[in-house]
């Protein structure tokens, strides 16, 4: 298992954008990637957050149950949740699992900060 991740944090305003920068998203870094959510939701006291998938070719159940885990964190708090970028596996994946009836995807992240700006 690896020892960290890569990912950048911007604030763009109230928006916190987390940008994964993995190949795959799957179990070695799921466990991670939920202690980094749960870690900038509680202590940034994060209303609006953008995951940006730009960089995941691979995505699995663990990395879509860490994306969840940011989702319920958020609706607890009446936050905002977008995903942004995914490439086609991954957006196929949430489609499948039928996660974008909850989890709005967006082409990229300038859609998701707009989006979310209106709200």
């Amino acid at each position: 298992m690896s020892e960290n991740i890569n990912f950048e944090l911007k604030r763009d305003g109230d928006i916190s954008i987390f940008k994964l920068n993995e190949k795959r998203f799957d179990a070695t870094i799921a466990g991670l990637v939920k202690g980094e959510f749960t870690i900038i939701l509680h202590a940034d006291e994060v209303g609006k957050l953008i995951i940006d998938l730009s960089e995941v070719e691979y995505c699995d159940s663990s990395g879509l149950s860490a994306i969840l885990l940011a989702f319920r964190i958020l609706q607890a708090e009446e936050g905002h949740i977008r995903i942004a970028g995914p490439t086609k596996s991954v957006k196929t994946l949430i489609e499948i699992s039928q996660l974008d009836r909850i989890l709005p995807i967006c082409d990229n992240v300038d859609e998701a900060v707009k989006e979310l700006q209106d709200i």
